[in-house]
């Protein structure tokens, strides 16, 4: 049977900003939304059956298959245009759980993509965008990739400059931090200082990494930073060790910090993770760059 690879790269924000509220429960956003190079690894196989079988190199991953974002976009892909075959979907869980990388997302995204693909629907992108939103607000930009503004829930996306050249340091602590509680403890009517959104989309239209770093904010760390010191102490490290900036990527408790040099990433990796480790804390470290090309139908 055919079988198809592909990678599933994780996403952070370059800024975040909650704007309001909404009656449905959800939360009016203005987001910089930014593609990395970490990626899950994700193989598809054609079924004669119309089963949907989904394997994880880690089992805790799975949870409740109903809930998992892989098995409900497959789903969604058999049922709205009518695939009388299954799949069976192995997953190779690199990008950290949890983290505010999109890493559930980016994963029913490249499964939406796969079904377009091996059952020939001829979709566009655009297309799977639409249907993406059902299954969640990051789905659509985890399918276009690169960098966008991202409006209303998340799910209205302008395509924006790649940013210029730089290296990232990547740190997820070892705590979870649901989304739904962060929204829930944010007070927007406490919050003093917005980020500069309009500011952050003018300098990567002018390719000024400096323009882009100094705009760097995010209003959830508002919440998550005082549930968990650690994640200050991160980006401090990160700041002390040569960072041009260190953010907080979407509700937590990941932290990134952008760094014009790879080696001075690399050194600054192997410090905080040594820091760390001496007092007991095991967190997750990666240095890699921002991803800006074309991630649409894009097989390995």
């Amino acid at each position: 049977m055919e079988r198809r690879n592909y990678k599933a790269r994780a996403k952070i924000n370059l800024a975040l900003d909650v704007c309001r509220r909404l009656e449905n429960g959800y939360h009016e956003v203005r987001m910089v939304m930014q593609t990395v190079d970490i990626y899950d690894e994700l193989e598809f196989k054609r079924r004669k059956d119309p089963d949907i079988i989904l394997s994880v190199n880690s089992r805790d991953y799975l949870g409740d298959l109903e809930n998992n974002l892989i098995f409900r976009a497959a789903k969604l892909m058999r049922q709205q245009y009518n695939i009388q075959h299954g799949v069976e979907i192995r997953l190779k869980k690199n990008i950290p759980v949890a983290a505010g990388m999109a890493g559930g997302s980016t994963d029913a995204a490249v499964t939406m993509i796969a079904m377009n693909e091996m059952y020939g629907l001829g979709l566009t992108r655009e297309q799977l965008m639409e249907q993406a939103v059902r299954l969640g607000a990051d789905i659509p930009f985890c399918i276009m990739g690169g960098t966008a503004l991202a409006e209303g829930i998340g799910e209205q996306l302008s395509p924006l400059p790649a940013p210029p050249r730089a290296s990232l340091l990547i740190v997820k602590p070892p705590i979870m931090v649901p989304t739904k509680w962060v929204y829930e403890q944010l007070r927007l009517d406490r919050i003093a200082r917005h980020p500069d959104i309009d500011g952050m989309v003018g300098a990567l239209r002018q390719g000024d990494l400096k323009g882009i770093t100094d705009r760097m904010e995010n209003v959830m760390e508002s919440v998550t930073e005082q549930a968990h010191p650690v994640i200050t102490e991160i980006k401090k490290m990160m700041m002390g060790n040569g960072a041009m900036s260190a953010l907080m990527s979407g509700s937590g408790p990941s932290i990134f910090g952008v760094y014009l040099e790879e080696d001075a990433a690399r050194a600054a990796a192997v410090y905080i993770d040594q820091t760390l480790r001496t007092r007991g804390i095991s967190a997750q470290v990666n240095v890699t760059g921002f991803y800006n090309t074309d991630s649409f139908g894009g097989q390995i």
